[in-house]
């Protein structure tokens, strides 16, 4: 039989992640555990053992960082108990001192951009005048000095800058739906661009390059979103790329100047197509050394040195440097070395039908000792709907797909209509349908994987988080009869309380979910969304649920979960709820991922038979708390015994 992965080791903290190449490559950093909390390392390049910690978390750990471009500075950002309102923080790399650069309570900071050009200076975004919009600042990296730079009385959505900091572009989206571009004259902002609803996800400005042109998405006058340059002096535009198949996804860039190297476009996998013959070679290397499925993550400032992450599901994430003159491709290190010689699995990628024909890209992973792309019989099966609902599963080394698999459940994940990246009429499938249509695509594929003997239709389980949680209520609500159970994370139970507590700075996001979803603020969008809720339907529920919350979320906020949880009570209906105090919109901590996917594993096998890793120390160290239904999944209550300070509800 096929040994257990450990969970720690798909889920705990990896033992190096996100290598970052200093701007003129003196050194290389690095995320990596300092006292079990994820902090920035420091090398001299390219010598990783002579690292050392140059920041001291000890709370949520740092899941991201920047090099500035004075060379000896790093930037970060950081929340409190992940209630989203960033901070960001200088540390300076040879010193060690650090600098909160933006030390406001219950603001928002967003780093809009950083050049070579300006390289003391870091264009930031703050809300503290206005909660609902941005002013632009630029702020010293060295000294803290903030001046204004814009004033947001427009009530832009974002910004893009060109290479001295200067903001050129600005993002206006309109209370029609749709939105407006506007590019920066001498006499002050002039709009240039207008596109409806229908392009609102499929067409947003990416850059301005040092040729005082941007690079554009735009699916105006085409169904896939082409890359498209325009001309900020005269407004003209002209074609870069496109491709049948699905949106461009992603663009190569030159560290210094900004100009196009390559693109990417992701249907079932994602290829590269380059703009010139140095990126083509660059492909060739590096597809040669490290086979397809890589990504470039960071570069020195003069373009000689990149590091290159392979993302293959059998290969967990290795991290490798490519030197461009010499050609030479080494490695850095794995991100998790502990899943070496582990047995991983492979994923498959393919279309299934939905009903009425339309194409869902989907990847399929099956457990151990599968012949091929079948089992040898019909197994349990995990439906791991993917958040949003406007983003996408694509391929690549996926934790959750592995743990669960490994467990012997084949794990399905669909891109149901309303997901990004395959065109404007897919994306727009998805409006007014939740729990319609992009309910019934999934359905269709659970559907296919009984018809495929993938599945066994008794042991069918819906999991996911954000919009995918809601999926796994609306599994268990509107289709009760399909889904054994279900796993809901941070998803909305009653979507009138989820648009009218949104925060304040996504109201320039709010006419398009409006649209799309349904509008709170007239009659009927009110009943639409009212059937549209699962908790409308709690009464129809049959099979056990598990809910795991954030408290500090800004984005669903607990009063989605406790109030299902507390209508399912009412009803005695079984439901386990999973609360975390210091967590918001995801689980951020290690030690609160682990007892989650603890928890979820037992309850799992509980409902639908598969392996599971008994809890034992897993809840040690977490702020887990089960605030509904310990003794529904096996080992809960008798972890919470052992830790006297957390009493089951």
């Amino acid at each position: 039989m096929t040994s257990l992965i450990a969970r720690a080791a798909l889920f705990g903290n990896p033992v190096r992640t996100q290598a970052r190449l200093s701007p003129d490559g003196r050194y290389i950093s690095f995320l990596a555990p300092k006292e079990g909390v994820l902090n920035v390392w420091l090398a001299p390049f390219p010598d990783l053992e002579r690292a050392r910690p140059i920041t001291a978390d000890r709370k949520r750990g740092i899941r991201e960082h920047y090099w500035a471009y004075t060379g000896g500075h790093v930037l970060y950002v950081q929340d409190e108990g992940g209630d989203e309102n960033w901070r960001v923080f200088s540390v300076d790399v040879e010193s060690g001192m650090e600098m909160d650069l933006t030390p406001l309570a219950g603001v928002q900071a967003q780093i809009v951009g950083l050049s070579a050009a300006r390289p003391n200076i870091a264009l930031i975004g703050l809300n503290d005048r206005r909660p609902e919009w941005h002013d632009l600042f630029e702020i010293d990296i060295v000294t803290a000095e903030r001046g204004l730079v814009e004033k947001n009385d427009q009530g832009f959505a974002g910004y893009l800058e060109d290479l001295q900091l200067r903001p050129r572009l600005a993002l206006k989206t309109l209370p029609q739906g749709g939105g407006e571009l506007f590019r920066r004259t001498a006499a002050g902002w002039e709009s240039f661009l207008h596109y409806g609803q229908a392009d609102s996800l499929t067409t947003r400005p990416l850059i301005v390059d040092g040729d005082g042109t941007a690079l554009v998405l735009s699916a105006l006058g085409r169904d896939k979103a082409a890359l498209m340059r325009v001309d900020l002096a005269s407004g003209d535009e002209s074609l870069v790329a496109e491709s049948a198949c699905a949106d461009i996804a992603d663009v190569w860039l030159h560290p210094r100047t900004r100009a196009l190297q390559a693109y990417a476009v992701d249907y079932l996998t994602s290829e590269l197509t380059p703009m010139n013959s140095a990126a083509a070679r660059d492909i060739d290397t590096l597809a040669g050394a490290l086979g397809p499925q890589f990504t470039v993550t960071s570069r020195t400032l003069d373009d000689s040195i990149w590091v290159v992450v392979v993302d293959d599901p059998l290969r967990a994430l290795a991290s490798y440097l490519y030197e461009r003159q010499s050609g030479a491709v080494t490695k850095l290190f794995d991100q998790r070395p502990e899943l070496a010689g582990k047995p991983l699995q492979a994923m498959q990628a393919f279309e299934i039908r939905a009903r009425d024909g339309l194409a869902l890209i989907s990847y399929l992973t099956l457990p151990a000792g599968s012949a091929g792309s079948r089992p040898e019989k019909p197994l349990p099966l995990i439906l791991d709907v993917h958040g949003g609902p406007w983003a996408r599963d694509s391929y690549g080394f996926n934790p959750e797909h592995q743990w669960l698999a490994n467990r012997g459940y084949a794990v399905l994940a669909v891109n149901y209509r309303g997901s990004m990246g395959f065109g404007k009429s897919f994306v727009n499938a998805g409006d007014g349908e939740w729990a319609g249509r992009m309910h019934e695509d999934l359905t269709d594929a659970v559907q296919w994987a009984i018809s495929e003997k993938i599945a066994d239709p008794g042991k069918v389980a819906i999991y996911g988080a954000s919009y995918g949680g809601y999926a796994a209520l609306v599994g268990l609500t509107l289709t009760p009869e399909q889904f054994a159970c279900a796993v809901d994370i941070v998803g909305p139970s009653n979507l009138i309380t989820l648009l009218e507590s949104i925060p304040p700075y996504w109201r320039s996001f709010f006419e398009d979910m409006a649209h799309r979803v349904g509008d709170p603020r007239t009659p009927e969008g009110r009943a639409h969304l009212t059937q549209r809720s699962p908790l409308t339907h709690v009464a129809r529920i049959k099979r056990p649920l598990l809910i795991a919350q954030g408290a500090n979320d800004p984005r669903v906020k607990q009063a989605e979960a406790d109030q299902i949880v507390a209508a399912m009570r009412a009803k005695n209906l079984p439901v386990t709820y999973v609360l975390y105090s210091d967590e918001g919109h995801g689980f951020a901590r290690p030690e609160n991922r682990l007892s989650f996917h603890a928890v979820t594993e037992a309850f799992l096998s509980q409902y639908l038979g598969g392996r599971f890793e008994p809890i034992g120390a897993d809840f040690n160290d977490s702020s887990i708390e089960i605030a509904a239904g310990a003794d529904f999944v096996p080992g809960v209550a008798e972890a919470l015994r052992a830790r006297p300070s957390i009493e089951a509800a």
